[in-house]
C-alpha cells in the first residue's frame, strides 16, 4: 500500500510539473508571435528607400586629424597634408584589396597606417582643405553618375555615404 501512495504521489508531481509547462509555453508563444507580428508591421511603415545625398562642398565640414604614415614608399610623394579617405580596415589584406580594385577602375589609391594600427584607403590626397573637399564631391559625383547606391556598395564593397577628410598630423 506504501508503494501505491508513493506512486500516486509521483504521477501526481508528475502532471502538475509537466501540466504546469504547458500553459507557459503557450504564453510565450503568443506574446512572441505578437511581438514578430509589431516588428514586421513596423518595418513594413518605415521601410524607406535610402537615398543619398552627396555633402556637397561645405567649409564647415568635420575634419579628423591623425598622425598617418604610408604603407608603401612608392605612396609616400602622394601623401599631402588633407586626404580623402573611403574606407578605414583593421587589416592590412582587406585594405590591399579595395585598393585593387580601386586601382582598377582607374583612380590612384594610397595605404596609409595611423597610430592604433589602423589602416587608411585614400582616394585623393590634397594640400588644402578646400581642394579636398572639392576633390571628394567630384568624385562622388562621378560614382552617382554611374548608377544605383546599392549596386556601388556590392560592386566595391564600401558605403559611399561615410567618406570623410582626414588632416595629416606630423
Amino acid at each position: 500500500m506504501n508503494k501505491k501512495i508513493v506512486g500516486l504521489i509521483l504521477i501526481l508531481c508528475g502532471v502538475i510539473v509537466f501540466g504546469s509547462c504547458k500553459p507557459k509555453q503557450s504564453a510565450y508563444k503568443s506574446v512572441y508571435e505578437a511581438a514578430k507580428e509589431r516588428e514586421t508591421e513596423d518595418d513594413a511603415v518605415n521601410v524607406q528607400e535610402e537615398v543619398f545625398t552627396p555633402s556637397y562642398y561645405n567649409s564647415s565640414e568635420t575634419i579628423r586629424k591623425e598622425k598617418i604614415t604610408p604603407v608603401y614608399d612608392s605612396d609616400a610623394s602622394g601623401l599631402k597634408g588633407y586626404s580623402v579617405v573611403i574606407a578605414a580596415m583593421g587589416m592590412k589584406p582587406n585594405a590591399e584589396s579595395l585598393k585593387q580594385r580601386m586601382q582598377d577602375e582607374g583612380y590612384s589609391i594610397i595605404l596609409a597606417r595611423n597610430e592604433s594600427g589602423m589602416y587608411r584607403v585614400i582616394i585623393a590626397s590634397c594640400d588644402t582643405k578646400d581642394e579636398a573637399l572639392a576633390r571628394k564631391n567630384q568624385i562622388l559625383s562621378n560614382f552617382y553618375s554611374q548608377g544605383d547606391v546599392d549596386e556601388l556598395r556590392a560592386k566595391y564593397g564600401i558605403p559611399f555615404n561615410d567618406w570623410w577628410i582626414l588632416q595629416r598630423t606630423y
